[in-house]
Parts: C-alpha cells; sequence; structure tokens
C-alpha cells in the first residue's frame, strides 16, 4: 500500500526561522523509514511554533503600545494637573460644557475655533500652546485656559465665560 501527500507551508518572507522546503511531498509505503514520517510532523511542529512565536510577538507590540501610551498620559496629566491661578476646575468644566459640550478634539463649523474651550490658534499659542488645540491632550486644554482665565478673565469667552 502506497499513501501519497503533500505538505504545504504556507510562509511569509519574514519566516526565515522555519527551515525546509515550502512544500514537502512524501510517499508513504510500507517500507518508508519512519524518518520521512518524523520528518514531516517535525516540519509541522516548527511552522506551528513560528506562528505562535508571531501571534505572541503581535500581542506583547499591542501591550507595550498600550502601556506607552497610558504612560504618556499620567505623564501629561501629571503636568498639567495643577491649575494656574485662582480658576476653580467647576468654572472650567461649565466654560467647556457650553463652549463645546466638553469635547478636547472637535472644530467650529468655520475652522477658526479648536477644543474643549474653543481656542483660537492664535490665543492657544499666547498661553504656549503648540499645534492645533483640538489635537492636544485635554488635560493640556485644561491647563492652558486656566492660563488664559488668569491673565484676561472670563472675557476671553464672552458668552460662556459668564
Amino acid at each position: 500500500m502506497i499513501i501519497a501527500g503533500n505538505l504545504l507551508i504556507d510562509r511569509d518572507s519574514e519566516s526565515s526561522a522555519v527551515t525546509g522546503p515550502a512544500v514537502a511531498t512524501a510517499a508513504i509505503t510500507s517500507e518508508t523509514p519512519e524518518g520521512v514520517v518524523f520528518q514531516l510532523g517535525s516540519l509541522i511542529d516548527a511552522h506551528q511554533t513560528y506562528l505562535a512565536s508571531v501571534e505572541a510577538a503581535k500581542a506583547q507590540a499591542k501591550l507595550d503600545a498600550r502601556l506607552e501610551k497610558k504612560k504618556e498620559e499620567r505623564e501629561l496629566k501629571e503636568k498639567f494637573d495643577d491649575l494656574p491661578g485662582s480658576v476653580t476646575p467647576e468654572t472650567l468644566e461649565a466654560i467647556a460644557d457650553c463652549e463645546s459640550g466638553g469635547d478636547p478634539n472637535i472644530v467650529s463649523s468655520n475652522g477658526l475655533y479648536h477644543g474643549k474651550y474653543q481656542f483660537h490658534p492664535d490665543t492657544w499659542e499666547s498661553v504656549g500652546g503648540k499645534g492645533l488645540p483640538s489635537e492636544a491632550p485635554e488635560a493640556e486644554q485644561d491647563y492652558r485656559a486656566a492660563l488664559l482665565y488668569e491673565r484676561s478673565g472670563p472675557g476671553q469667552w464672552p458668552v460662556c465665560g459668564q
């Protein structure tokens, strides 16, 4: 009796850890040495090990990215946590709710005002902000709004600052 078969190993260009041909062909008979069967089994095992290591590396990369993001958020919060001046978080929250519904990523329909406090980019720069306020972390927007409030009072938000 002859049993013939092909073993196809699907490899991408990064799978150099798996050795051997991409396709192993075997014709196994009752006289075939056990080593051929063992060789096919070891190719399968090696490929499964490789696939498991690829998945583990992907999972680790995702975990590392999440941890790095949390670390950056924590550092920003620590950096901007203490509001300057006498403005309270409740006052800022009321202004933000009125200006943007509290959305730190919002941009006005005319494109002139950005972020939680609807900063004009020039005003944002005047309190030390870089780039667009709507792209800055929320903690930084709170901090810079407190700076502006301390410097210029609630009049910077003519409707919502009252």
